[in-house]
């Protein structure tokens, strides 16, 4: 199957379209906002829309594994690899509601007034990349049914109060390029995203305005020293929501 084009006819992103690799090897290629052209076809006509659901073509098909038109393989995660986090954060007010409670240390942030959104999220992941060794990264994003979650025709987890993720073992690149939009604005972070070796945890749930994180006193650390991280420790037991903050 020859590769679609790097930019997508429709919205013109400057991104690699992406193509759904499915069990019975069927595909389709798709840019990150879902606009979709057929294989083989003119890559300068105008596409439709890939549906949430089935369409002429018959049921949508979930993928376990994801491959850009780079050639770049992408494994998708399953309810084993979000184990430790679905069943163990307790409802409430706490970041214990999104953060299971087996990190030595607890935060929040947001980007404070006068910093931009991308400027936040490129500190973010920044600062913990660099306290990690090199490994994976599992990016979540939270199917809302109005936001990207990258990889839409994915097998899905469930987390909290039964919100389904799109999970994808990446990176740090990824978690910064992959998306367009999110809850919290028009930036690209995951909703959800850890190594693999679970040494943290940054998510924001569905109704904040602001992201929790759990980790090391020295990951932590490493995320106050940033003003443009914004972290703000917190106690397990207190209400998460910042001063200044609300809950949508």
């Amino acid at each position: 199957m020859t590769s679609p084009g790097a930019n997508c006819p429709t919205c013109g992103q400057p991104r690699l379209p992406i193509i759904y690799t499915e069990r019975d090897d069927h595909t389709d290629p798709a840019c990150p906002q879902r606009h979709e052209w057929r294989a083989g076809g003119d890559p300068a006509a105008v596409p439709g829309a890939v549906p949430d659901g089935p369409d002429e073509r018959g049921p949508a098909t979930s993928v376990d594994s994801v491959r850009t038109s780079d050639g770049r393989t992408w494994r998708i995660g399953t309810a084993g690899d979000v184990g430790w986090i679905a069943g163990h954060t307790t409802p409430g007010l706490s970041v214990t509601a999104a953060i299971p409670p087996v990190f030595d240390a607890y935060a929040t942030c947001h980007p404070p007034d006068g910093v931009s959104l991308q400027a936040h999220e490129h500190a973010v992941v920044r600062e913990l990349a660099a306290v990690t060794p090199d490994q994976p990264w599992w990016l979540g994003y939270l199917d809302t049914g109005a936001h990207d979650i990258v990889f839409p025709y994915a097998a899905k987890v469930s987390l909290y109060g039964g919100w389904s993720y799109v999970l994808v073992e990446a990176g740090p690149e990824q978690a910064l390029t992959w998306r367009t939009g999110h809850l919290r604005g028009d930036g690209a972070l995951p909703d959800l995203f850890f190594p693999a070796d679970r040494s943290w945890l940054v998510s924001a749930l569905w109704d904040d305005t602001w992201t929790d994180v759990g980790g090391s006193a020295l990951v932590l650390a490493a995320l106050r020293r940033d003003p443009l991280v914004n972290a703000r420790l917190v106690q397990p037991d207190e209400d998460a929501c910042p001063p200044g903050r609300t809950r949508d």
